[in-house]
């Protein structure tokens, strides 16, 4: 697989189009959201008419457009502009069938109009028009929608191990995706950056035969947090792996791999911010608590399984062994915080920050074939070491071997 060449193409439209089989999509080429007296209208430009459906969602307020799954090919500088009381509108794939546009808001507003327009040729022409409303009546709204899609959950999917399967089951989780980008710099984006280093991590790993590999993601596609960690939970994982890259505009010269375990308590502040930021993923993505069924609560009372997560430090401290014998360290290497995507009880988990995208250095070697090689040797020798010491914990992951 020519992880560079498809990285760069990742890269150069990150934000705007799908990886898979976008050939069979309806494919969005432009956008524009201009202001008609009260009127905000958004339209998009489309290959061929679709089905929509929309809805308004509060803290942070914002407008909902939900499509059947979009190949965006639009510029990524395309919704980074608002007008009147919209300041911006994104967009992405949201599930594998379904795409997601989101606007926000600076004021509370609703949608005066949703319409799919044929136009000649058989192409489509999506128009939302939105009309400033009271508070009242937007969180009037919301909250109709909120029940709404509680009662349209869907049950998660339970993923079976094969039987007579004796390998450690690894679960890599490359962060964002789809229309949460992360940290996007110079057109740059994380989802792109961490996806590439994820799909090369699951290649060296299932060619050594030891392990089986499962992703929370191996396309361009959203992944809420609490089904990410429900992905592994039902696997019986052995390991979790969460792969990020961080950002400081503030402080060019901060760079360096970082290696975070799960915490109540974050070891700093930077950690604390770093996992209020990661955090926030489902909010970027449009999604409410409602939409996310993982008893937050519960599992940070059972994080304090002193097991999992004593096995989790065993694995961090091996991570920063064999990256910092390969790879530049941040200063403070070793850090936890109160990742929601490292909250399973019975999963030792980690998330790696390969290093600082706000970095012009640490930029470059991210968008390395090369760097990214020699990482991945590092995290595969991590793994390697710790399989090698490890008593797994109680649990799923041990009774799957039972």
């Amino acid at each position: 697989m020519l992880l560079g060449s498809w990285l760069a193409a990742a890269c150069a439209s990150a934000g705007s189009a799908n990886p898979g089989p976008a050939n069979d999509f309806p494919v969005a080429t432009d956008a524009r959201i201009e202001q008609a007296g009260e009127i905000i209208r958004l339209t998009v430009a489309l290959s061929r008419p679709v089905s929509v459906s929309t809805s308004v969602m509060a803290s942070p307020d914002r407008v909902i457009v939900d499509l059947p799954s979009v190949n965006f090919q639009m510029q990524p500088t395309t919704g980074r502009n608002g007008a009147g009381f919209v300041s911006a509108f994104r967009f992405g794939l949201f599930t594998a069938e379904r795409s997601r546009i989101i606007i926000d808001l600076a004021q509370p507003a609703l949608v005066a109009r949703a319409e799919m327009r044929n136009r000649r040729g058989g192409f489509g022409e999506l128009v939302i028009e939105l009309k400033r409303s009271s508070r009242a009546e937007f969180q009037a709204a919301a909250n109709e929608a909120s029940k709404n899609r509680r009662e349209a959950a869907m049950s998660p999917v339970e993923i079976v191990k094969p039987a007579g399967d004796t390998r450690q089951i690894v679960v890599i989780d490359p962060g964002h995706g789809g229309i949460d980008p992360g940290t996007v710099v110079a057109s740059i984006a994380e989802k792109a950056v961490v996806l590439a280093f994820g799909m090369t991590l699951k290649e060296s790993l299932e060619a050594s035969g030891r392990y089986r590999i499962l992703m929370t993601r191996d396309e361009d596609r959203f992944v809420p947090l609490g089904e990410r960690v429900k992905i592994a939970r039902e696997a019986g994982a052995d390991l979790f792996i969460s792969i990020h890259a961080d950002s400081l505009t503030q402080a060019q010269d901060v760079r360096g791999a970082t290696v975070y375990t799960g915490s109540e308590r974050a070891t700093d502040a930077e950690a604390a911010r770093l996992a209020a930021k990661e955090n926030q993923a489902d909010t970027v993505a449009g999604l409410d608590s409602s939409e996310d069924t993982q008893d937050v609560a519960g599992i940070l009372m059972d994080l304090a399984k002193r097991e999992t997560r004593t096995f989790s430090s065993v694995f961090a401290r091996n991570l920063v062994e064999t990256l910092g014998g390969s790879v530049k360290m941040h200063k403070v290497p070793l850090r936890s915080a109160g990742f929601r995507v490292l909250s399973a009880p019975d999963v030792p988990s980690v998330l790696i920050e390969l290093g600082y995208m706000s970095s012009p250095k640490d930029a470059e070697l991210l968008n390395s074939a090369a760097w990214r090689t020699q990482a991945v040797a590092a995290v595969h020798a991590a793994v390697d070491g710790y399989f090698a010491q490890a008593r797994l914990p109680a649990g799923k992951a041990a009774e799957n071997r039972r």
